[in-house]
Parts: structure tokens; sequence; C-alpha cells
């Protein structure tokens, strides 16, 4: 039988110290730290940045699209903390924006309805005047054709975004360089144990 020679890398790798690895797996290690720690600090940027957008009535998309980007394409970015019941993100001045352009909608439309009852019931009690027939009339119009106030759609003020359990950025590459050398150390210093046991 032929006896496979051992590759040229792997001899390489035998002759390098196995305190060599560790020494680069804590390296890796911290630098990994550090960038998943700055990850989550530029996430807290962008996101106030969207709160500053919103309170200022200012280009909250624009922003909104920076966090989105950068959430879904960076670890440790996650929104919420936790097992929250409601949204990471919710837009306030928005909501209140929303809402009280609504209300201005439906004063003009009831005051509309309101005039189209009268007009209405004019013409079906055209004798009648008040206290007459004509005003439970009007009520009843008003009640029927009303515009009622709907409850704002959450998508428009309410959101969350979800980072990847990983992400080929610095952290990312840096913690698969970390389990690398983990994994090299744990060979080579396993080899080199089970070598000194041979030779004695």
């Amino acid at each position: 039988m032929v006896s496979k020679k051992p590759s040229p890398l792997w001899d390489k790798v035998k002759s390098i110290s196995p305190w060599y690895f560790l020494a680069l797996f804590a390296i890796s290690l911290i630098v990994g730290i550090y960038a998943l720690r700055q990850n989550n600090l530029t996430m807290i940027k962008l996101r106030d940045a969207v709160t500053a957008a919103d309170q200022a009535d200012g280009d909250v998309e624009a922003a909104l699209r920076d966090l989105r980007g950068f959430v879904y394409s960076h670890m440790n970015t996650d929104l919420a903390s936790g097992n929250q019941v409601r949204p990471p993100i919710q837009l306030k001045y928005r909501y209140e924006r929303l809402v009280k352009a609504q209300q201005e909608q439906l004063s003009v439309q009831n005051a509309k309805i309101y005039t189209d009852a009268q007009a209405y019931c004019e013409k079906l009690y055209p004798e009648s005047f008040s206290g007459g027939p004509r005003v439970p009339c009007i009520q009843d119009y008003v009640i029927n054709h009303g515009v009622e106030v709907q409850p704002i759609p959450d998508a428009l003020y309410k959101f969350d975004f979800v980072s990847p359990h990983w992400s080929p950025d610095l952290a990312g590459w840096s913690l698969v360089a970390s389990a690398i050398f983990m994994s090299l150390f744990i060979i080579r210093f396993s080899l080199k144990r089970a070598s000194r046991r041979h030779s004695a």
C-alpha cells in the first residue's frame, strides 16, 4: 500500500506552537466583540436619527431606510431588547399628526353631512319647523351617514427590524477567525500531548 504523504500545509501547522493559535484566537475574539459593540452603537445612532426626524417632521423615510439597511446587514443590531409586546420603534409624532389630520378631515366631512341632512329633511318635510319631524330626520340622517374615526394602521407608525445571526462584516469574520483559531489550538494542543505520550 502507498502511504499518503502529509500535505505541506499540515506540516506547517504542526510546526507552529499551539499557543500561537490561542493568541490569535484571543485577538480575533477581542476584535469581534469590539466590532459587535460598534454595530450596536451605530444602530442606536441611526435609531435616534429616526426619532429626531419624526419629531422635526423631517425625512423619516430616509432615516428609516438607513436604519433598516444597517440592521438587516449587521449582527447585534436588533432593535428589541428581550420579549417586548410593543414594537421597538413607534413614531409618536407621526401618529399624532395622522390623528390630527384625520380629525380635521372628519370635521369637514361631518359638517358637509349635516348640511346635506338639513337640505334632505327640508325637502322631505317642507312644512315642518323646530320641534317637528325635521329634527329627528336630521338626527337620523347624521347617524346613518356620519363618518366615524378609524384606527390608524400600525404599518404607518410602528416598525421592527431584525438583524441576522451572522453577517459578512468585521464582527462576523472576526468571530469566524476566532472559531478557526480555537479549533487549530485544540487540534495542535491535542497532537502535541499525544506525541509526548507516544515518545514517553
